[in-house]
């Protein structure tokens, strides 16, 4: 038997640095399309028809290798094989059939709009006879971005960091990117048929909801285009003229579930937020710590929720409820930032920012929040971690955390004391991912 250590209840030999990151490590290994996909991919259909895959987010490349790894396997003609896939700049990877573009992700660029005319185009001439396989994850909103007709690149990329930046949720942001929108929402259903269409999809969402995965592109709406504009009005964000009028234009609206587009269609969520959970559960049995998953849906505020795991965490430490220690709190969903500083970093960084202000150096609590993706925002690290050495080490070097939150600065803060998460691009995305490891009482 392991000696344990009688301060962390951890094998004497495994830190709680490193017991963490083997959390988000086994986390981000469920979510892998190679270990998911194959159950979910129908067989090709007789000739002459043909398959066609095409989709967007940031597990394109790697959900676009699975499918050619099935058709090795299982002896389909890779003839009838082709397609295209966008994925975020740097996380291509080798294919031969499949086609990966690069386009920008949080906010779309020109490539993006180039992707999904290709994809589009890619889709012209199909027949009953032909199949679309449709592979989505998160992200795809801003990869495969088509501006509905009259509105500007320009005009589409200030009202996406207008979303960023206010607050909203995932839900609410992309049921306004639908309503904008050339190819999401439904639309691209739409290009795709008379095709059966079979869209398999990693969730980066709350609750799952395949229509709000990178805006539902094969999904069919129940958002409208005056939920659109409520949303709009909710959080002030101006609009260009074009887009406007396209938000107020009836014949501009998504199309509804009784579209005859979907007859022929069908979805499957393949990967979950909620398996990446369990799989830290079972990682943190194996190591004889008791996990206590909270959620894998929470959203609100990075540091309000900060505030409540905090709150969890000292309950546990200091009165053995829920759970005693050690104990590991799990939680995932997508936090949302209201930007007002001119910091750098995204809503994983400001939740651990958050958290170390309310823990103050608890010397029995240290935490890890990251994006399953490999990207907090638009910086190079997954995420941020905390001991309770961290606090100490930041009034050492002079720093003041509270002032680094205000200006939303979670990467600048963590960078200094050695806190930031990098593991690079992991090729899935369950979205967030939070551990917290209580150990002793206190």
């Amino acid at each position: 038997m392991n000696e344990t250590s009688l301060k962390t209840g951890l094998p004497a030999a495994l830190s709680p640095e490193s017991f963490l990151r083997g959390a988000l490590e086994g986390a981000i290994n469920a979510a892998l399309p190679a270990r998911r996909l194959a159950g979910f991919i129908p067989p090709p259909p007789p000739p002459p028809g043909r398959v066609i895959v095409v989709g967007a987010g940031k597990a394109a490349a790697s959900m676009a290798q699975a499918v050619e790894q099935v058709w090795h396997e299982r002896g389909h003609d890779l003839a009838q094989l082709s397609g295209i896939m966008v994925t975020r700049y740097g996380q291509k990877l080798p294919t031969e059939r499949i086609k990966i573009i690069e386009a920008a992700h949080p906010v779309p660029d020109q490539a993006s709009v180039q992707a999904a005319q290709a994809i589009l185009q890619h889709l012209h001439g199909l027949t009953q006879d032909d199949l679309v396989l449709c592979l989505i994850s998160g992200g795809g909103s801003a990869l495969m971005c088509l501006p509905a007709r009259g509105i500007e690149l320009a005009d589409k990329q200030a009202l996406n960091r207008a979303l960023l930046n206010c607050g909203a949720n995932i839900n609410e942001m992309n049921a306004v990117r639908k309503h904008v929108s050339g190819i999401k929402g439904g639309r691209l259903a739409l290009a795709a048929a008379p095709a059966r269409l079979v869209t398999l999809m990693i969730s980066d969402v709350p609750n799952d909801d395949a229509s709000v995965i990178a805006s539902g592109p094969t999904i069919p709406d129940l958002t409208t285009q005056q939920d659109a504009r409520a949303i709009i009005q909710r959080y002030h964000i101006p609009l260009a003229d074009a887009t406007a009028r396209i938000l107020a234009d009836p014949a501009h609206e998504t199309p509804k579930p009784d579209h005859p587009a979907f007859a022929r269609a069908e979805s499957h969520i393949v990967i979950s937020p909620q398996a990446s959970l369990e799989a830290a559960a079972h990682y943190a049995r194996q190591h004889g710590i008791t996990p206590l998953i909270l959620s894998s849906t929470m959203e609100g505020e990075a540091r309000e929720v900060a505030r409540v795991h905090a709150a969890i965490a000292r309950q546990i430490r200091h009165y053995g409820q829920p759970v005693p220690p050690p104990c590991l709190i799990l939680s995932g969903g997508e936090t949302s930032v209201t930007v007002r500083g001119q910091g750098r970093g995204g809503r994983n960084s400001e939740f651990m920012l958050a958290l170390l202000l309310d823990l103050q150096g608890d010397a029995g609590i240290y935490a890890l929040a990251a994006d399953s993706d490999g990207i907090d925002g638009t910086e190079t690290n997954a995420g941020a971690m905390i001991t309770p050495e961290t606090w100490h080490r930041a009034r050492a070097l002079g720093l003041k955390p509270r002032e680094f939150l205000d200006n939303n600065d979670g990467w600048g803060f963590f960078n200094q004391v050695d806190g930031l998460v990098i593991t690079g691009p992991t090729h899935t995305n369950v979205n967030d991912f939070r551990a917290i490891l209580v150990v002793g009482p206190g």
